[in-house]
């Protein structure tokens, strides 16, 4: 799956631009994360690979800034010391213990910020525009 963040503009966020489209693409599309209130946007959608230019396309003639997310959050190798502070934090299991050193699945990873947040060495960051 791929995942898309979309950041909504004034002036269309009040407009039903997810429903409309789904029903231009037919693309089901899962909604991971959203922080949306009366002037402005930001959600992370998951869409199959396959339907992802379509969907793109369709955002970006309704006003909407879509991004790719690759590879949604960093980290620097150098200053990880692998304490699991990311592994507990991480809502949807991005992080987990393999040979006691933290991996990192980044397909999993929605930009929540979390494991940001929760790095005691600042070896993690979100890969934003």
């Amino acid at each position: 799956m791929t995942k898309l963040m979309l950041h909504v503009a004034p002036g269309i966020v009040r407009q039903p631009i997810i429903a409309s489209v789904i029903l231009e693409t037919a693309a089901l599309l899962n909604i991971e994360r959203a922080r949306i209130d009366a002037a402005q946007g930001e959600i992370v959608l998951e869409v199959s690979p396959d339907k992802c230019k379509d969907v793109k396309m369709a955002f970006e003639r309704r006003g909407v800034d879509v991004e790719i997310l690759e590879m949604p959050v960093s980290r620097d190798e150098v200053e990880c010391v692998h304490c699991g502070g990311c592994v507990s934090i991480c809502p949807t299991d991005t992080f987990r213990f393999e040979e006691w050193r933290v991996v990192m699945d980044s397909g999993k990873c929605i930009q929540c910020g979390s494991c940001v947040e929760a790095c005691p060495q600042r070896a993690l960051r979100l890969m934003l525009r």
